[in-house]
């Protein structure tokens, strides 16, 4: 049975009947050994049972549950289960939460929520207050300015509370960015793994020594990257063989799920069942200077009072060449890496115009559905550019020529696999600190205390003493080692597809001029409109071996004369011991 009586000052009607609750719970960072949410409900059960407060049951449960939402950076409001009921007032009476800052941590939002509470006449309700007591804010009773006051006077107090942790918890991180070899916890770099600090260390907290899992995938990433592989490849054949990716590898470590939430538009989320590789992750991993060892802040490497980088392990994963190796192939391949594997026209990127000199792109007309003689045509409309003399052949009279001459001046010479060692050069981390002085020197005259402009000026100091350093230390210079494959250019451009071929006639500088043909029926290529030239590294060994061929076939038929006086030859076998040295990376 339900009883009423009327305030006669308030105006307000008090049920004695049981008042609909919403069970509220809320988690920073959700875990899966956390019980967090349990004992929450548990509190609010309590509480809700001496209040004559219902959650429901079933299908009609009225809950609130925001797992993984911080209460400092997102109001209750848009909170994904919270602000879905505060959006829905009529269909209930009560909130309950286990303590004060699963609701809030900052007056603001305290104060919009006690203005809502005021505004639907609702009651607040928190298991746990101050002292251990249970705390009710009842603003059923409009005329009653206790529970707003109140409120307001408890959320100042947790507010200062959070600030006071987020500024412990900022300046301990601080320090220990500051402690070498100290490992501050929460996801290391990848290649990485906590370990206890060992015992000549001190032997207090952790440090970080390199994961073997990680490492064989590092090692196997740059094995393939400086084997030729493009990092797309690379990205596509790790997610093939189901290796996880950075993200995942932790997830994996800490017995966790992989996946998890990506970022969405405001107050959403995108969930995955796993993160993959792809290329941006495996460039930023490469670039990281954590590789070597050091400890990094906001992408900048920590520096001591001297300016040099702290080291977050006594074992980095790599060594400073080693690093620099990797981030030149990586420069290598940023610069015009785009290789077209949706076309099947062998001649792309070879075959130019004589008019214009642009590029020529394949054109396939077709008949009845079916594509009939492609051909190569001028495209400087594409470009905006105005050709005189516009010109196009047929595809495979153009690739038929280009083959037999690529074969013809190159065929016999023998491949060689070539790796270049960059060495070391100091410049690339000179430079890198010379940006964040230049960077740090922006920062002058900003600082209010004398103990900012002290921390501001030891630092300036540091990043200078750091580039006199890296001033004095001796480049060694980079090293090119040669390995014959015992293979020839035609053993190679038989085995390989049409994208495979292509790359071979762009990498040793071959290319074709067209000229506008003449009006007639040709059955054949004429010759006498097109010019093979080849402009890359092979081309002197082209060169001789044609000379060789020359001196040879003039011997043959009995003409070879004695060399004019002034003239020169150059003779070279096409073997591996006489081949010249510089001939490209053909994988």
């Amino acid at each position: 049975m339900t009883t009423s009586g009327r305030n006669p000052l308030a105006g307000t009607v008090f049920e004695t009947e049981t008042l609909r609750g919403v069970r509220c719970v809320r988690l920073s960072v959700l875990t899966d050994e956390t019980t967090s949410p349990e004992r929450q409900r548990d509190a609010d059960d309590i509480a809700a049972s001496a209040l004559n407060i219902d959650f429901g049951a079933g299908d009609g449960l009225r809950e609130a549950v925001d797992l993984d939402v911080s209460a400092s950076k997102i109001s209750p409001f848009d909170r994904p289960q919270l602000g879905g009921w505060l959006a829905r007032p009529d269909e209930f009476d009560a909130l309950v939460w286990w303590r004060f800052d699963r609701a809030i941590r900052s007056m603001g939002d305290m104060h919009e929520l006690a203005k809502w509470a005021k505004a639907h006449r609702k009651m607040l309700v928190f298991a746990e207050g101050i002292g251990g007591g249970r705390l009710v804010f009842d603003f059923r009773n409009a005329m009653d300015p206790m529970s707003e006051l109140m409120m307001m006077m408890l959320a100042f107090a947790a507010q200062v509370e959070s600030q006071s942790i987020s500024d412990r918890v900022s300046g301990a991180m601080a320090a220990m960015r500051k402690m070498p070899l100290r490992w501050r916890g929460s996801r290391p770099s990848y290649g990485y793994m906590p370990a206890p600090m060992p015992d000549e260390h001190g032997g207090k907290g952790w440090t970080l020594v390199p994961d073997p899992d990680a490492v064989k995938v590092v090692e196997r990433i740059v094995r393939e990257l400086l084997e030729g592989s493009t990092v797309a490849a690379i990205a596509v054949g790790l997610n093939l063989d189901e290796i996880p990716s950075p993200r995942d590898h932790w997830s994996v470590k800490q017995n966790r799920a992989k996946g998890g939430k990506t970022g969405a538009a405001k107050g959403s989320h995108v969930v995955r069942t796993v993160f993959q590789w792809a290329p941006a992750v495996i460039t930023r991993m490469l670039r990281n200077e954590s590789l070597l060892g050091w400890k990094m802040h906001k992408g900048k490497p920590v520096r001591d009072d001297q300016g040099n980088p702290i080291m977050a392990t006594e074992t980095p994963v790599m060594t400073r060449e080693e690093f620099d190796r990797v981030g030149a192939a990586l420069d290598i391949r940023s610069v015009d890496n785009r290789e077209r594997k949706d076309t099947d026209a062998l001649l792309l990127r070879v075959v130019h115009c004589d008019s214009c000199g642009g590029r020529m792109y394949m054109s396939k007309p077709t008949k009845n559905g079916a594509s009939v003689n492609p051909f190569y045509k001028c495209n400087s409309h594409a470009r905006g550019d105005l050709c005189e003399l516009p010109a196009n052949i047929r595809a495979d009279w153009a690739d038929e020529h280009v083959t037999a001459e690529f074969l013809r001046l190159v065929g016999p010479i023998q491949t060689k696999h070539v790796v270049e060692i960059p060495g070391y050069d100091p410049e690339p981390e000179l430079l890198q600190t010379q940006a964040e002085y230049a960077s740090h020197l922006e920062e002058k005259g900003k600082q209010k205390s004398r103990a900012a402009l002290a921390e501001w000026e030891k630092r300036r100091d540091g990043l200078d003493a750091r580039m006199a350093e890296l001033e004095s230390r001796e480049k060694v210079e980079p090293q090119r080692v040669v390995t014959p494959t015992g293979r020839t250019f035609a053993d190679e451009w038989a085995e390989k597809n049409t994208t495979g071929r292509r790359a071979m006639l762009v990498e040793v500088g071959v290319r074709l001029d067209v000229r506008r043909g003449t009006r007639g029926g040709w059955r054949k290529l004429d010759t006498r409109r097109v010019d093979f030239t080849m402009r890359g590294e092979l081309d002197p060994a082209a060169e001789a071996l044609a000379a060789a061929a020359e001196i040879v076939e003039a011997e043959a038929n009995g003409t070879n004369e004695p060399p004019v006086l002034g003239s020169t030859a150059r003779l070279t076998e096409p073997t591996a011991e006489r081949a010249p040295e510089r001939i490209p990376v053909l994988a």
